[in-house]
């Protein structure tokens, strides 16, 4: 192995035992798998024959699931609905080892996402969900719970998928709570792109392409593009890092506006990009409650999601295939697109 591969290695053991707290949008990934012989008389649509059927943790809770195989320990504050799939999310959870609580919200379902495979192709999706935005007593409760936690988790996870949990409220309440703690500890968001001006003064947001560049209003079509997004981004949102995910090309690492650098990707196969980058924000925050320095920590989160995507599904980066990969790595050609240093 180089001097790197042993450096992400070493890394890669500091990480045990870690402390994340992620709060955000959980949702339960069902997966009905069968096959299909033949097309419904009733209308032009193949019939599935479900032959297996799985419950998985999503959104928020596929974050937590990754810090849980890296050998961290995820602690979880979200929403549920007051539902049978609320019961099997906290089942789960506990399966999982996730310390977790989750506020039951009658006025909304647990959000589902429910997806027919059929010869390892998704058929169709069916989303049960209620994405209003979450307030009064129950905003109260989840800060409630939050307060309880959040001096034991050096890094604070926001999962936002859209689903209701993240709001203007939500964040201002969010930071002023960091704001008061000493440490005050490092709030990390995956974003969703129409609460992009919600996130003023994070330490971190992980858009991937797309998002970063919906967010910015910029249109991207190269490297240039990118830079030209991320540093839009820093200027609107006065943020302290961010992380663009650029699928096959890699990551690109904004430390700050004059110091920007490109990891090209570690995936090898590529099957399905789903969970990918609840894969990279887990990774990146594990990494950081351990003390690993930023760059350190997206080297470990590259490799991390170019496992997961070799998967089909929400996959998690279990510790043990992480560091044989680690051990099988030749190293990352990492280049600065900018450079404070010139």
């Amino acid at each position: 192995m180089g001097a790197d591969t042993v450096s992400l290695a070493r890394s890669l053991d500091s990480l045990q035992d870690k402390k994340v707290l992620i709060v955000g949008d959980i949702m339960l990934d069902h997966y009905l798998v069968g096959k299909v012989d033949r097309i419904s008389p009733e209308a032009p649509v193949p019939v599935v024959q479900v032959r297996e059927e799985r419950h998985l943790l999503g959104g928020a809770g596929n974050v937590a699931r990754n810090i849980k195989a890296l050998g961290g320990t995820p602690l979880m504050v979200s929403l549920r609905g007051n539902d049978a799939d609320g019961e099997t999310l906290g089942r789960l959870l506990d399966e999982d080892g996730v310390v977790s609580e989750l506020i039951a919200d009658e006025s909304r379902p647990t959000t589902k996402k429910t997806r027919v495979i059929a010869h390892n192709q998704q058929v169709v999706r069916v989303d049960t969900e209620e994405p209003i935005p979450v307030q009064g007593a129950v905003l109260d409760s989840v800060f409630k719970a939050m307060e309880g936690i959040v001096g034991e988790a050096p890094v604070i996870v926001v999962s936002d998928y859209g689903k209701g949990m993240v709001s203007a409220e939500f964040m201002t309440r969010l930071m002023a709570l960091v704001g008061g703690l000493d440490p005050r500890p490092l709030v990390y968001v995956d974003p969703k792109v129409r609460n992009f001006s919600l996130y003023g003064g994070v330490d971190l947001l992980t858009p991937n392409t797309k998002e970063a560049a919906e967010g910015a209003g910029i249109i991207v079509e190269d490297h240039m593009g990118v830079v030209r997004a991320g540093l839009s981004i820093f200027k609107a949102l006065k943020n302290r890092h961010l992380l663009i995910t650029l699928g096959p090309d890699g990551m690109a690492l904004f430390e700050s506006p004059g110091q920007v650098w490109h990891i090209p990707t570690a995936a090898r196969k590529v099957f399905d990009v789903t969970g990918a980058g609840d894969t990279v924000i887990a990774t990146v925050s594990l990494a950081a409650s351990a003390g690993l320095d930023l760059l350190t920590a997206c080297k470990l989160a590259n490799c991390a999601a170019g496992m997961v995507v070799a998967e089909v599904g929400a996959a998690a980066a279990e510790r043990d295939k992480l560091a044989t990969l680690l051990h099988d790595y030749t190293g990352e050609d990492i280049s600065a697109w900018i450079s404070e240093a010139g």
